[in-house]
């Protein structure tokens, strides 16, 4: 089957070669990084109506690592266009992080059709160096669809861990690998290397599951979701949370 992969690897490159070349000559960088935001604010409104039940479902349960106050410290990593701020409950103190610029002001528009919340700060920085925030500074980070197209997941993981307070929690909702040995993971393994430019990083085949299993946080619990979108080679998604 590694033979097939490189084979249609090949194919699709050549397909897609004029992608490829304007990737090789630095070009399709700063090109992504401008469409991309509004790539994401089209899907996020698609997106949000196929699983709203279960971000609701998800997002509910911050309000049992609020403060005293009734107020919590929330990070998100790779805030996007902020997708889930409809979700959140009142009370909550929103810093968002994300290496593009370019999403700030879509947050804006998103924190204004949200009074409930609380808008804090938009820090530009990537999720495997957040020095710009205090050591257990948060009670709660969100993180969906974001370890799939990070440097290190291993890296983003242990500054969560750093930022959030004791007893603090991690929420999360990520597209992981298809099972080992299935066709779907051979079409993933085929696509991945085109749809990393496309997606603006995005891996088709983390097995994410594991970085969050070796991470070491206190208490962990997930699940395991089919994709919402039949015709993208997105993966089964995983949902959970993860306490310091």
């Amino acid at each position: 089957m590694d033979a097939l992969v490189r084979f249609l690897q090949l194919l699709v490159l050549l397909l897609t070669l004029p992608l490829h070349l304007l990737a090789l000559l630095g070009c399709w960088q700063p090109l992504c990084k401008t469409y991309f935001p509004y790539l994401m604010a089209v899907l996020t409104i698609k997106n949000n109506r196929i699983i709203e039940v279960k971000k609701r479902e998800l997002f509910s349960q911050i309000k049992k690592f609020a403060r005293a106050s009734g107020n919590a410290a929330l990070l998100e990593l790779g805030c996007g266009t902020g997708a889930n701020f409809a979700f959140y409950p009142p009370g909550c103190r929103i810093t968002c992080l994300d290496p593009n610029p370019r999403f700030e002001k879509f947050l804006r528009k998103g924190m204004a059709e949200n009074k409930h919340l609380k808008y804090e700060r938009f820090v530009v920085a990537s999720g495997e160096d957040m020095r710009q925030l205090a050591d257990g500074s948060m009670d709660v980070v969100v993180c969906t669809l974001v370890l799939c197209s990070v440097e290190s997941p291993k890296k983003v993981l242990q500054e969560v861990q750093r930022v959030l307070r004791p007893g603090g929690v991690l929420f999360f909702w990520e597209h992981v690998a298809e099972p080992r040995g299935s066709w779907a993971l051979m079409w993933q393994q085929v696509l991945e290397p085109t749809w990393k430019h496309v997606a603006d990083g995005c891996c088709l085949t983390r097995e994410t599951w594991k970085d969050l299993e070796s991470a070491q946080f206190s208490e962990l619990e997930m699940e395991r979701q089919p994709p919402p979108c039949k015709w993208l080679p997105v993966g089964p998604f995983i949902m959970g949370k993860a306490v310091k």
